[in-house]
């Protein structure tokens, strides 16, 4: 009798179990829409605008009941798309992608492309954003890359490239060999991309054979990469939101430059144009928008200084002392590798880049507002500081706010800048090797208490210090 009552309590459980209950997540996958995977840092509310939906509409038709149960990876239904079915994907947008480039590298139509991305015009097409593709089984992106240049017509093309004209009119969707125009990229579905022609994604001039940027999205205060390759004979400049870029050359031949994305820029878009100048001396040009997002930096505390280290009158000449050190782009590259910490705390800070700060005067009701340029480091007064890298000394002395101070150029317009020293053990024009010994912790200059402060100028901005100690740059 034991035995039977424990077979059918058994059973009654797993009978249990098999019921349905509430809803927690989503229900199975409904047929009757296409599926988008989500991406980290997607909520229901980001994808219902993404899409252009009604978040109720999105949440009814995936059965959620808590919205806050989405995680990266999971498939949700898209209503309101019709006539669109299967998996939708995302593909961040590389510079010199535009929407027919995109459109004949994964062959989707460009209507169609417009259409799931709510895109109203082809200068919606940022660079830093994620571009929502249908998946195709057993597909892969075309990436062989064919550019008419002002003599060339597509058969000619065709032929330099190995395939025909066919092919290529086919999957570029051209009606006839004349719609192709100087200028215009194609891709062949006959080829990958080589060492001659390897931008598969550029829709740049044909001085231009690749471009790259790097990271993408854009963060304030982050430093930006920007890789090019160029026709031989061509050379690289251009500008990023303010900023003239200043390329030099690799090994491999490829020019880079570096950009500081400043920590107070608004998040939003900002131009980036790259120009070419040719071997004849002529212009060639182009120019996208690039998305820059927030760095979520936080508030510190109310500080409270000597009125005279937030007076204008002291802070703005010493702003524009230190900027004009930093500005200039030294030829010699003085750095290798990974940036090590000038503390003799390597991983103890007590304020970090890019937090907020407010700074009242002592006694006064002066106040100013700004960020915390640099980095922070723990420890007092007397510990050795040590060079982050290689490079040479262009300014050692005493400031009003920043105290005293030591810059080192490292080249390539990167700086570092040591304030609020109690000694300065170099001095301007001593070159210096990563390691070295080059002053002491000290509490002079616009501080609340002896402490390290380092920061970083990448061509006129000052970024986060805590990406050169752990990426190598270039």
């Amino acid at each position: 009798m034991n035995k039977k009552r424990f077979i059918f309590q058994l059973i009654l459980i797993a009978c249990l179990l098999t019921q349905p209950g509430a809803v927690y997540a989503q229900a199975t996958t409904p047929v009757n829409g296409p599926v988008y995977i989500i991406q980290p840092g997607d909520s229901l509310s980001s994808i219902a605008s993404r899409f252009g939906v009604n978040l109720d509409d999105l949440l009814s038709i995936n059965n959620i009941t808590d919205p806050n149960s989405i995680s990266a990876g999971a498939q949700i239904v898209i209503p309101g798309l019709e006539g669109v079915t299967g998996i939708l994907n995302t593909q961040l947008v590389e510079y010199g992608d535009t929407l027919k480039g995109m459109s004949r590298r994964y062959q989707v139509s460009e209507a169609l492309l417009r259409k799931i991305n709510h895109i109203t015009s082809p200068n919606e097409l940022f660079v830093g954003v994620g571009l929502i593709l249908p998946q195709r089984d057993n597909f892969t992106p075309l990436s062989g890359r064919i550019q008419l240049d002002n003599s060339e017509s597509m058969i000619e093309a065709a032929v330099l490239a190995n395939s025909d004209p066919w092919s290529i009119q086919l999957a570029n969707g051209l009606n006839g060999s004349w719609e192709a125009l100087p200028g215009d990229v194609l891709f062949n579905p006959d080829t990958v991309s080589d060492s001659t022609n390897n931008g598969s994604h550029s829709g740049l001039p044909p001085a231009f054979l690749d471009a790259s940027v790097s990271p993408l999205p854009m963060i304030q205060g982050s430093t930006i990469t920007i890789n090019v390759i160029m026709q031989p004979g061509s050379t690289p400049g251009g500008m990023l939101v303010d900023k003239p870029l200043h390329f030099f050359a690799l090994e491999d031949g490829s020019y880079t430059a570096l950009q500081g994305v400043h920590a107070m820029l608004d998040p939003g878009v900002y131009p980036l144009r790259l120009e070419a100048t040719t071997a004849d001396g002529s212009k060639q040009t182009f120019e996208q928008m690039v998305v820059v997002k927030s760095g979520d930096y936080p508030d510190d505390p109310l500080l409270v200084v000597e009125p005279a280290t937030i007076d204008p009158l002291v802070t703005v000449p010493e702003t524009d002392q230190i900027a004009s050190l930093t500005l200039p782009a030294t030829e010699t590259r003085y750095w290798t590798g990974i940036f090590q910490s000038p503390s003799y705390f390597n991983d103890c800070f007590t304020s970090r880049y890019g937090n907020r700060r407010t700074y009242i005067g002592i006694g006064t009701e002066d106040k100013i507002f700004s960020f915390h340029s640099g980095l922070d480091f723990c420890g007092g007064e007397g510990l050795p500081i040590s060079a982050p890298a290689d490079g040479m000394v262009v300014f050692a002395g005493p400031l009003t706010v920043r105290g005293n101070a030591t810059i080192i150029d490292h080249g390539w317009g990167v700086y570092s800048g040591i304030w609020h020293q109690s000694e300065i053990k170099v001095q301007a024009g001593q070159l210096v090797k990563q390691g070295d010994i080059i002053g002491l912790v000290g509490g002079t200059g616009r501080v609340t208490g002896a402490h390290l402060h380092w920061e970083v100028w990448v061509n006129g901005i000052q970024v986060s210090p805590m990406d050169w100690l752990n990426y190598n740059y270039p």
